[in-house]
């Protein structure tokens, strides 16, 4: 059997290494191609370069383990059309030439909608790892890329129980459709241990602006802050009044460490709010963290406020607070009337200073949903070759 695994981006290398080390393990079973009993698989991983960026891309296949791509299609940034449309075109002569059978795609990521498009106009069979996660808000790029996906594809893995009800609500079979867990938490628990080891100041001191100092008080508790959702970070009034709170409130009682993603760092700077952040005694901004360095941050943080929706289950898993700057998530079973760890509260500050207050009294409390054990890629190739 060939398969080909796609990652366009950072949330889908969490993703793929689990998956790739499962094969490895297969394979090692398998005894090569004279034993009958188990098909060794020709895996062949494909990235289609959507992050370009070496401390965002080469530095997690490092971390990872994730051995260097098979082929690498190098389509950069760009408009979304822009990006999927390279993608297709550039995957398709792949296709052509290797005639897998499977692709196999992960999460949300353009590069995930792209390739199960182009695989399916070759008659090539789809696998999504991280089906019928929905946030119902077609404004998000993302959204557009799992109902396309899901829609295609011949195999849903999915991540939690209220996926599987999506899924059925939009006509999935039963045959489609395998309840496997999150394949994030594999890679979370299989780096937790070398993530401990790891010493916060030391951490902070290697991952620190250029020019900027890094005044880091082991005594005081402190806060993760991750932002780089246009919703947030692209319109002045809003960046500016999250800034504001950030710095006169929350920095009032806790240290704040920000791994500042490109995007807003330069509005940050363009709406003249960087320069304040820069000299402010409790503001720890950081560059984009390695895998490693954040989870490390994350284990004792006393609160995370995050637009991110990989961070949300780290989080539930931890047991970090986790106040989720966006109006929706498609990841609701993270949220706390789902017995997660994270409050939905936009970008209201006034929301957000609301249930801040609350989640500021409470005690870390980790929680684990079903199959979230860390046995997650396995079930997705026991389903894939059971298909």
């Amino acid at each position: 059997m060939k398969i080909i695994s796609v990652v366009g981006a950072r949330p889908n290398f969490m993703k793929i290494a689990p998956f790739i080390k499962e094969i490895q393990a297969h394979n090692a079973k398998s005894g090569g191609p004279k034993t009958e009993s188990l098909e060794p698989i020709e895996h062949i991983l494909v990235h289609t370069g959507q992050h370009y960026d070496d401390r965002m891309s080469k530095a997690f296949f490092e971390a990872l383990e994730i051995p260097e791509a098979d082929i690498n299609l190098g389509i950069g940034s760009g408009t979304h059309a822009e990006q999927v449309g390279l993608t297709m075109m550039a995957f398709e002569k792949v296709l052509k030439e290797e005639k897998p059978d499977w692709v196999v795609v992960l999460g949300d990521v353009n590069a995930t909608l792209a390739c199960s498009v182009t695989a399916k106009k070759e008659h090539i069979k789809v696998c999504h790892i991280e089906a019928g996660l929905r946030s119902r808000d077609m404004n998000m790029p993302e959204e557009i890329n799992r109902l396309v996906t899901d829609r295609l594809s011949d195999l849903l893995l999915t991540p939690d129980t209220l996926s599987i009800k999506n899924l059925k609500q939009e006509g999935a079979t039963d045959k489609q459709v395998a309840f496997v867990g999150n394949i994030m938490i594999d890679t979370l628990e299989a780096n937790r241990d070398k993530a401990r080891l790891l010493e916060i100041p030391a951490v902070l001191e290697e991952n620190k602006l250029e020019g900027h100092e890094v005044h880091y008080d082991e005594t005081l508790n402190y806060g993760l802050v991750t932002l780089h959702r246009p919703s947030n970070v692209d319109k002045k009034e809003v960046l500016e009044a999250l800034v504001r709170f950030l710095l006169d409130e929350v920095c009032q009682d806790m240290q704040l460490i920000w791994p500042v993603h490109p995007r807003t760092k330069k509005n940050l700077q363009n709406f003249g709010l960087w320069e304040e952040m820069e000299q402010h005694p409790r503001m720890i901004l950081q560059y984009p963290l390695g895998y490693h360095e954040l989870l490390r941050l994350n284990m004792d943080a006393s609160i995370m406020l995050t637009d991110s929706g990989g961070l949300q289950e780290e989080c539930t898993i931890l047991g970090t607070p986790c106040l989720t700057l966006r109006w929706n998530t498609e990841r609701p079973i993270t949220l706390k009337e789902h017995g997660g760890a994270s409050v939905l509260v936009g970008n209201n500050v006034e929301r957000i200073r609301e249930e801040y207050l609350v989640i500021l009294k409470e005690d870390r409390k980790p929680i684990r949903p079903e199959l979230w054990d860390g046995k997650t890629a396995s079930r997705c190739l026991v389903a894939l070759l059971k298909y």
